[in-house]
């Protein structure tokens, strides 16, 4: 049976991570110089506010197989505490980190209403660290990334999120001088 939860597990943390990849590459890509005309596709929003609705399912049945895997040994405590574990305690303790960031991100998204534009946008930056996180995690513990389609698929995610994110902190630099 521990073979059925470390395959589930696999599973939906891959669709978990590629979920979180399109969610933050189809918030990011279309704010940056290169993308800006895609500001407007209301497709790629839609994909945007959608995808978040694949990524908590996946890493909620992530959570509950890696729970019910006996050879994993993840407590519930491991889930909201990070760096518990008695094995793999950096690759787990990213996952942690990466599980509780979209938690607070997609809550406070629910909540923005409630919110100043500036509050919810603070909170809704912490998806590039829920990304960073998360990648980091995947590639200490993921051993989906020995298959080279998948490596490269998600060196290439990172690769693209870490451009668009420079490109889109070296826009703000020069404004934020101007400010001072």
């Amino acid at each position: 049976m521990d073979l059925f939860f470390w395959q589930l597990a696999r599973a939906s943390g891959l669709a978990a991570y590629v979920a979180l990849c399109i969610a933050v590459l189809t918030g990011l890509a279309p704010r940056t110089e290169a993308l800006g005309f895609l500001a407007t596709n209301r497709a790629v929003r839609a994909l945007h506010d959608w995808t978040p609705w694949i990524v908590i399912p996946a890493a909620v049945t992530h959570v509950v197989a890696l729970l019910l895997d006996a050879t994993a040994r993840i407590s519930v405590v491991d889930l909201i505490i990070p760096f518990r574990t008695s094995y793999g305690q950096l690759a787990i303790g990213l996952g942690t980190i990466s599980l509780d960031v979209v938690v607070i991100v997609l809550v406070t998204t629910w909540l923005r209403r409630r919110m100043s534009n500036g509050a919810w946008q603070s909170f809704h930056r912490l998806s590039y660290v829920g990304f960073v996180t998360m990648f980091l995690h995947a590639i200490l513990s993921g051993t989906d990334l020995a298959s080279p389609v998948i490596a490269a698929m998600s060196w290439a995610a990172a690769i693209a999120i870490g451009y668009y994110s420079l490109e889109r902190v070296g826009k703000a630099l020069p404004i934020a001088k101007a400010r001072a």
